[in-house]
């Protein structure tokens, strides 16, 4: 028999690491359904019969925002089988306040009591047989980043299913509140029951005037104005407000809990560390100068101390199996328009992507420490300041950041953003933010136009995209989104070495994404524009592609960039392939320059860019709409095709002034 587990937590709790070590790399990810939430759900190791799925990291399950909204109705409607609940250990306090949350659904649950090496290293202790007794559930002390712990974990977890005993029920409340709990459990206890929910659960959440539990009850209005006239004697008994009344009440039996089960003799050497660190990291002034001097040492590392060299290996490598593949298809005399297509066409336009894999790799692995050391975290609090000046907060930066990776998913985690405004002023801007399906373009620009300077101009196109953002949240806060951006609060995790099993993965993951669309997206891609740049219109093979089908149609959007310093039909045809995938841009113009290396591609594109017009054109590049999965993926959030649409129009304008500009002046000075 099959069980469903839940992994459910605050953020920054070591979550994602546990589901690592549990899952290995046996996971697949998709979203919750009805929404775009992420959902990574995957099967445990050695134990086919456990599915676990990582819920989004929340503080509560209070229906604030849409992670909250996913992990209720997710843990209400989908019924797991059990829980397992990590808990940061060296800050026990907040993340019980969750803890409680989830035993009142009375689903049978496990608390994994992560960062334990911390909490002894610091000579802190937590008696979590003690604290095991008090809520009544298993209590397994781990360290996910050291894989420590977990087969006790998994032994446990694997009682708790075959029992399915659930969470002891814990009547913690007083006086007033318990009043009021009590007094509305009795009344909604048929509807609760009805509707399949815990009755106390219901109850403290109506206590807390949640709407949505309200209209599941499908309380009937009498009931209601009973409800309201309790909460609020309770209100009044106790001089406060319904929501910290409950939060109150939690609180106050955490507090006496950790008296009992936590010796703390000081602060973790994690967070007095990770203190000094934040006063030179987080600093008002150095703050953002060191985070760019940071991403500049990453690209230099990158592009020309490890990822040059090895791209140049793995492209020694292509062209060596090209050059076997082309000589054994002459030798077995296949048919010349068959070679073409393979060589010229398909090893041409997929190998001149895949040799630019190493450096995707390297980059990732240079930003996954960054992530996961909780650096990245810091910058989101560093670029608030700046983000509030736009008319955001620094949780705009969160998609943003993600939009450096991919701007699919940096659309669609604009969810977590609770106003509206927020959350569309952030999709427009977000794919300013260079993806890295526009890292190939730029290698394949920079080793032809600027080979010993490729580190200043990545971050100068990387600086162009965040420049270009700022000012149009400065045009769209007096324009389109009028008003105050919502309040930023965040958590700033200690300072942690990254786990290499999760930088490992996190690096694999990007490597699968990126040969998966190099073998299908681009590979079709390639194909198409192999056939349209070798036939005319009567269907004739041409001699030189200028005749072609791709020609022709190039030709007639060549003059609009005219301006821009790139009037070459090749250039202009590469632009709009790269609609599909922008990866597909470096295999269009491999293709349709009939190179078979990149010193022969750098000669080629010489003819066709100046270096001037090259950087105007990786300008461009990097600002124009993006792909058709990221367009589909803003019309889904914006809720309309003429919203894309208008921001797509939008996008594209900035590009063309950006890359204008760029050439213009520069053709004045130079």
């Amino acid at each position: 028999m099959a069980y469903l587990l839940a992994l459910a937590g605050n953020q920054n709790c070591g979550k994602t690491t546990l589901f690592n070590c549990l899952t290995g790399s046996n996971q697949h990810v998709g979203n919750f359904p009805g929404v775009t939430v992420e959902k990574k759900e995957g099967t445990v190791l050695k134990q086919k019969d456990l599915t676990l799925v990582d819920l989004p990291g929340i503080y509560s399950l209070s229906p604030y925002t849409s992670e909250e909204v996913v992990t209720r109705d997710f843990l209400l409607k989908e019924h797991p089988r059990a829980i397992i609940n990590i808990v940061d250990a060296t800050n026990l306090e907040r993340n019980l306040y969750l803890s409680l949350q989830l035993m009142e659904l009375g689903i049978p649950i496990v608390i994994a009591l992560n960062m334990m090496d911390e909490v002894l290293a610091s000579g802190n202790v937590v008696d979590y047989d003690k604290l095991s007794k008090h809520l009544g559930v298993p209590v397994v002390p781990i360290s996910a980043s050291k894989n420590e712990g977990i087969s006790e974990l998994m032994h446990h977890v694997r009682e708790t299913v075959q029992s399915n005993t659930p969470p002891a029920k814990l009547d913690f409340c007083r006086g007033a509140v318990h009043r009021a709990i009590h007094s509305i459990s009795h009344i909604i206890e048929d509807h609760a029951q009805e509707a399949g929910y815990p009755v106390r659960f219901a109850a403290t959440k109506l206590v807390e005037g949640d709407e949505p539990m309200r209209l599941a009850l499908c309380i009937h209005e009498t009931d209601q104005h009973i409800i309201d006239h309790i909460v609020t004697d309770m209100e009044k008994e106790l001089g406060t407000d319904r929501e910290a009344a409950l939060a109150d009440m939690r609180y106050n039996y955490i507090e006496e809990i950790c008296k009992t089960c936590v010796i703390k003799h000081q602060e973790s050497r994690e967070q007095v560390r990770s203190e000094k660190i934040d006063r030179i990291l987080t600093h008002k002034i150095w703050g953002i100068p060191l985070f760019l001097g940071i991403m500049l040492l990453v690209f230099w590392l990158t592009f020309t101390v490890i990822g040059a060299p090895l791209q140049d290996l793995l492209e020694t490598g292509i062209e060596a199996v090209t050059d076997l593949l082309s000589q054994t298809l002459a030798a077995t005399h296949v048919s010349p328009w068959l070679q073409a297509l393979l060589i010229d066409g398909v090893f041409a336009g997929v190998g001149s992507v895949l040799s630019f894999m190493p450096i995707i790799v390297v980059l990732f692995f240079f930003l996954s420490l960054l992530e996961d050391s909780g650096y990245m975290a810091r910058v989101a609090f560093v670029m608030d300041k700046l983000l509030r000046k736009i008319g955001l907060s620094g949780r705009s930066f969160v998609p943003m950041l993600i939009g450096f990776g991919c701007s699919v998913p940096a659309i669609m985690a604009t969810r977590t953003l609770s106003s509206e405004r927020d959350r569309k002023m952030t999709i427009i801007l977000t794919p300013f933010m260079s993806c890295s399906a526009k890292l190939p373009i730029y290698g394949m620009i920079t080793l032809a136009f600027f080979p010993q300077h490729g580190a200043l101009v990545m971050i100068s196109l990387y600086i162009t995209g965040i420049v270009v953002a700022i000012l149009s949240g400065l045009l769209l806060k007096t324009t389109l989104f009028r008003g105050n951006p919502m309040p930023f609060v965040m958590e700033l995790p200690a300072y942690r070495l990254p786990s290499a099993r999760s930088v490992l993965l996190h690096m694999w993951e990007k490597a699968k994404d990126f040969l998966h669309k190099a073998f299908t997206v681009i590979f079709l891609a390639t194909i198409i524009i192999w056939f349209l740049q070798s036939y005319d219109w009567t269907f004739h093979m041409v001699e030189n592609s200028a005749d072609s089908i791709l020609a022709s149609i190039g030709s007639l959007i060549a003059p609009v960039f005219t301006p821009l310093g790139f009037h070459d039909w090749r250039a202009s045809t590469a632009l709009i392939t790269g609609l599909t995938a922008k990866e597909t841009v470096v295999s269009t113009l491999t293709v349709l320059s009939g190179a078979s290396g990149s010193a022969e591609l750098s000669s080629i594109l010489s003819t066709i860019f100046t270096p001037l017009s090259a950087f105007s054109f990786l300008a461009f590049t990097i600002l124009y709409m993006p792909c058709v999965a990221a367009f589909a993926a803003s019309r889904r959030e914006l809720g309309s095709l003429r919203s894309a649409l208008g921001a797509a129009a939008y996008q594209t304008g900035a590009a063309y002034i950006v890359s204008f500009l760029i050439y213009q002046i520069g053709s004045f000075f130079l």
